[in-house]
């Protein structure tokens, strides 16, 4: 009967602690998030053919959900920087290349880095760039990157800005539609002037989100620039029912915020989501809800017309 009795009390005093580990594992896994850190594939000849040269490696790092998104990439760029756990791959980096800062403006990841990666160029320098910008735009706050030396930029690039598309998109086998939008931009007058576009769409963007990034990215003739400074933080853009509404965040807006630069701003996003054929009306909402005023800009009243 005793034997009986330190049996049962054996048994509930394992299933408890396996309740407890399981518990804990559970907690960890909370606790954690697994991400993709890119770097070169070692051995191309040994790739499939039509292989990439960058491949991602699996990390796991805190999970900080509530923390700020600069946090978030500074922890991906030390992971990244850290180098590959797997011998397949390599890191892009020279010796000594350390993260000096991240700095987040809108959707905008501007990278610094110690004077080691000024020692790359040509296609090591694009592979690099391509790398980190792989790794922080996992963060859906972040949608493209700027890297720097010592905070200059490097002035022998093609382009001073990344996207992850501008990786990705080797082929147009990925393009599942076109569409004719008309951009507004900065022309070397400071004026605000309409560009018309064929953006390609691929899968899962919407006509609104692509016409955004577009806009974003800036645009495509020397001495012309985007019409959307660094902090003109656009979070979401969707279309309901003919009407487009863009959600505009207030958090990066900088306190001597230029009045001009951001009604200008205002006005491109709002006349090139209008260009759209679906496109109907144009809603800014800010922080998610209708408001009166952005930057100091009302936005109830219109702004000189573009040319």
């Amino acid at each position: 009967m005793r034997r009986d009795r330190i049996l049962c009390l054996l048994l509930a005093l394992t299933l408890t602690l396996s309740g407890c580990a399981a518990a804990a594992a559970a907690t960890a896994a909370q606790e954690e998030k697994n991400c993709q850190l890119y770097y070169l594939v070692r051995d191309l000849e040994r790739a499939p053919a039509g292989g990439d040269a960058i491949a991602g490696e699996v990390s796991t790092l805190p999970k900080e959900s509530d923390s700020p998104t600069g946090t978030q990439a500074e922890d991906l760029m030390n992971a990244l920087l850290s180098g590959p756990a797997g011998s397949d791959l390599q890191s892009p980096f020279p010796e000594g290349t350390r993260l000096l800062g991240v700095e987040i403006r809108g959707s905008h990841a501007k990278v610094d880095l110690s004077s080691a990666y000024r020692n790359l160029s040509g296609i090591d320098l694009t592979l690099a760039d391509y790398c980190i910008t792989l790794t922080l735009t996992q963060l859906s706050a972040i949608r493209s990157v700027s890297i720097l030396v010592r905070g200059q930029e490097l002035s022998y690039r093609d382009s001073q800005r990344f996207r992850p598309k501008d990786v990705l998109l080797s082929s147009t086998e990925d393009v599942v539609a076109t569409v004719d939008v008309t951009l507004c931009a900065i022309d070397p007058e400071g004026q605000l002037r309409t560009v018309p576009r064929t953006l390609d769409l691929y899968e899962g963007d919407t006509q609104a989100e692509a016409l955004v990034t577009a806009l974003r990215q800036g645009p495509w003739d020397k001495d012309w620039r985007s019409a959307l400074p660094d902090w003109f933080s656009v979070q979401s853009v969707w279309l309901d029912d003919g009407v487009c509404y863009a959600n505009l965040l207030t958090s990066t807006v900088p306190e001597a915020a230029d009045r001009e630069e951001a009604a200008l701003a205002l006005q491109a996003l709002r006349d090139s989501l209008s260009s759209l054929d679906s496109v109907r009306e144009v809603r800014i909402l800010v922080n998610g809800e209708l408001a009166q005023y952005y930057a100091g800009i009302s936005l109830r009243s219109s702004t000189r017309p573009t040319q």
